[in-house]
């Protein structure tokens, strides 16, 4: 769903990251990607970039496996901008952690009241789909973001879903135009 904010946005989803598999991986766990995933996807922003003659800018957040990206555009001449507001959900106390290390009680919870829960005591749905929503970016964009804010952008400002209504998640290097 588009957002109320109209620029155009090119958003590249992180490559994989390193140690990811089976754990929580959120605004707390900050994971390295492997130089050539980084370097890969920063070629293929680079050929969008000249193809669609947008700006040689890259907005990523904080995060290495966002920003590694953006490291490899400004050793190519791009003007590379870290914004915290483009960081990956906050997980709190489960991130990190092995999903089978969070007691079921407590994803239960999460998933009880989906939008307002706090998970781990991190931040809520609600607050992801607000920070995402309320991010204002230059006119285009290109960004190299997580795919739980990609998610909560494309959502927009629509009510809050329930667990079931969650799409997935784009595929790592996946591109969305959120527009």
């Amino acid at each position: 769903m588009p957002t109320e904010n109209m620029t155009p946005i090119w958003a590249w989803r992180h490559p994989r990251p390193q140690g990811a598999s089976g754990r929580c991986v959120g605004a707390g766990t900050d994971l390295a990607v492997h130089w050539r995933r980084a370097k890969r996807l920063a070629r293929r922003i680079q050929q969008q970039a000249r193809r669609a003659r947008l700006p040689h800018c890259v907005y990523t957040s904080t995060l290495r496996r966002s920003a590694d990206v953006g490291v490899w555009l400004r050793r190519w001449g791009w003007r590379h901008v870290r914004c915290a507001e483009l960081i990956e959900m906050n997980f709190g106390s489960w991130d990190g952690q092995p999903w089978s290390a969070i007691a079921q009680a407590e994803v239960d919870s999460w998933v009880a009241d989906f939008a307002r829960h706090a998970p781990g005591g991190g931040e809520s749905l609600a607050a992801l789909l607000a920070r995402a929503a309320a991010w204002s970016p230059p006119d285009p964009c290109l960004l190299v973001g997580h795919g739980g804010w990609m998610l909560a952008r494309r959502w927009g400002l629509q009510p809050a879903p329930d667990a079931a209504q969650w799409p997935l998640a784009p595929a790592y290097g996946q591109l969305w135009r959120l527009d």
